[in-house]
């Protein structure tokens, strides 16, 4: 189900669940909101277009408030050695569409939306064990490379210098 609703002058598509940014409205943030202004609406089957606005309302909560990007503005005047330099950015409101037409969300299907979101954790070892594990694999192991590599270069350099010496004394 979605719904085509306006607000601050722009058109939205919006479905139960959908974060959106729209002009600032002056409210606190958790507090919920109707939106009224409905345009358009779709459930799979029935379509509804209202001219313009339908009988429905689009409930949302607001999440926060913030600024957008910046836009930098820029006027030049040519061979009059006029610049002007500006920037703006405008203020926004972030709503989460809670229900459409007094449709909401069923409890069983946000909950696993909600366990999406959240990673599982995985058993961890005590602190102890990955000492344990930290301390005598991964670092002696390495350190083993370490002076693998090491002698294997100084086997190769003294390779090299005693085949120099006995090019210089033939």
């Amino acid at each position: 189900m979605y719904a085509v609703i306006a607000s601050g002058g722009k058109q939205y598509k919006v479905a139960i669940g959908d974060r959106l940014k729209v002009e600032s409205l002056d409210l606190d943030p958790g507090a919920s909101v109707d939106l009224e202004s409905v345009l358009f609406l779709s459930d799979g089957e029935d379509i509804k277009a209202g001219s313009p606005y339908l009988n429905s309302v689009v409930r949302a909560t607001v999440i926060g408030h913030g600024r957008g990007e910046k836009i930098r503005i820029f006027k030049m005047r040519k061979r009059k050695n006029s610049r002007q330099r500006t920037g703006h950015r405008q203020n926004f409101t972030e709503l989460e569409i809670v229900s459409i037409d007094g449709k909401a969300v069923e409890p069983a299907a946000k909950s696993v939306t909600e366990k999406a979101a959240a990673p599982e954790v995985e058993d961890v070892k005590s602190d102890d064990d990955r000492e344990q594990v930290v301390g005598t694999d991964r670092e002696t192991s390495a350190a083993e490379d370490v002076s693998e590599a090491v002698e294997s270069a100084k086997g190769d350099f003294a390779a090299d210098t005693d085949e120099k010496t006995d090019e210089k004394t033939t």
